[in-house]
């Protein structure tokens, strides 16, 4: 990666924010160029879940799971290799090389998660390589405790698509406690981040969502993202289930008075998502006992 430091986007919102200077210290340390090996390495290997952002064939934005028995991420040096690759009936099926792609390993059981975003070099139905550019850890909080349990998945799934949300899929939504955000920036690529809350922290309103920004590491990867190009994708999980909702759009961040209602991390900041297209009904084989909530976790107001 040719460019280094924080992007136009976030300096932009780190400044309106007012955490520039704490940004800046942890910035010379989390875009330095990655290295998987050692402890990354081993993270990634004993991973069962990750969830990757990048573009369909038709240029449309999507972030999908990824979900195989540890071992299926192999890292070393600058490159990361998955063997798994998004499934028959996921929009990410078919996965194009020669692209930017984001993606996230996390372990809910010890709240421990892993950015690494890069170029995806090759793509084939049995795994991807990607190149990585940035590589950082991010702070446990809001992540919900679970563990997560391989089961069978269904012979054949009935797969919806639409513009628009059904009443089953406000249902996830609106039950969820954890979801995963796409963003893209026009030369720095994509990023998946992880969100999550108490249950009913994204809201539905007039087909659109929103849900509030809590406090964070300050450093704004993907609020600076849409602040320069508002593409997004949401990937909401029924651990439940094994139910899986993706949805492709575009975001902006929404500036409010600290304290309002809604604001429930009192931060004065949401993020509003418009739906343009939805992929339902295909389900994971993955389930997990109950959630232990985050004690961060802040009440919905």
């Amino acid at each position: 990666m040719a460019d280094k430091g924080f992007h136009d986007g976030e300096l932009v919102v780190q400044r309106r924010a007012g955490v520039a200077a704490l940004a800046s210290r942890l910035g010379a340390a989390m875009l330095t160029v990655p290295d998987l090996s050692g402890g990354a390495s081993r993270f990634l290997a004993d991973r069962d879940f990750a969830v990757i952002t990048a573009r369909d064939g038709d240029h449309r934005l999507w972030t999908s799971p990824l979900f195989a028995q540890p071992g299926f991420l192999d890292a070393h040096d600058r490159q990361l290799t998955s063997h798994a690759a998004p499934d028959r009936g996921d929009p990410l099926h078919g996965l194009v090389a020669d692209q930017p792609v984001g993606l996230i390993a996390i372990e809910f059981a010890t709240r421990r998660r892993l950015r690494v975003n890069g170029t995806l070099t090759h793509a084939d139905p049995d795994g991807l390589q990607i190149t990585v550019d940035q590589a950082f850890g991010n702070c446990p909080r809001y992540i919900q405790q679970r563990d997560l349990v391989h089961t069978a998945r269904a012979e054949s799934d009935t797969v919806l698509r639409a513009d628009a949300l059904g009443a089953e899929d406000v249902a996830l939504i609106t039950h969820a406690d954890t979801f995963f955000l796409g963003t893209v920036h026009p030369t720095r690529g994509a990023d998946t981040s992880h969100r999550g809350g108490p249950a009913g922290f994204v809201r539905v309103e007039g087909g659109q969502l929103w849900w509030p920004d809590y406090p964070g590491n300050n450093m704004f990867n993907s609020l600076g993202n849409l602040e320069v190009d508002n593409t997004a994708a949401l990937l909401f999980v029924d651990f439940d289930s094994g139910a899986s909702l993706a949805l492709s759009g575009t975001a902006a961040v929404e500036w409010n008075i600290p304290g309002g209602r809604g604001d429930d991390g009192g931060t004065g900041r949401r993020v509003r998502f418009t739906v343009e297209s939805v992929v339902s009904g295909h389900r994971l084989g993955v389930r997990s006992t109950p959630a232990r909530p985050s004690p961060h976790n802040p009440p919905t107001t």
